[in-house]
């Protein structure tokens, strides 16, 4: 039962992350020698971003706000049914 809660759990902290870097970057878009963060692993063989789009922030911190609702959802869901079985049980 913990491995279904902690992965709307894990859902909701990887939402909260792309949107700490997504308003990071928007903060740091007045200052030019700033790269784009990103809360993905570099990958080698990926070239990161070095321009901040603010159009693509703005993309991010809406997608990133729905896959944290969705993932809370998720939970609530997870939680009422753990407590219709209880109660079956009890």
């Amino acid at each position: 039962m913990t491995v279904a809660f902690s992965t709307a759990l894990s859902g909701m902290s990887a939402a909260n992350e792309r949107l700490r870097a997504s308003a990071a970057n928007i903060a740091n878009l007045a200052t030019s020698n700033q790269d784009r963060l990103s809360p993905e692993p570099a990958n080698v063989d990926k070239v990161p971003e070095r321009e901040i789009n603010p159009a693509n922030e703005v993309v991010e911190q809406q997608s990133a706000a729905y896959a944290f609702v969705a993932n809370l959802k998720v939970l609530q869901t997870q939680l009422n049914t753990t407590g219709a079985l209880l109660d079956i049980k009890a």
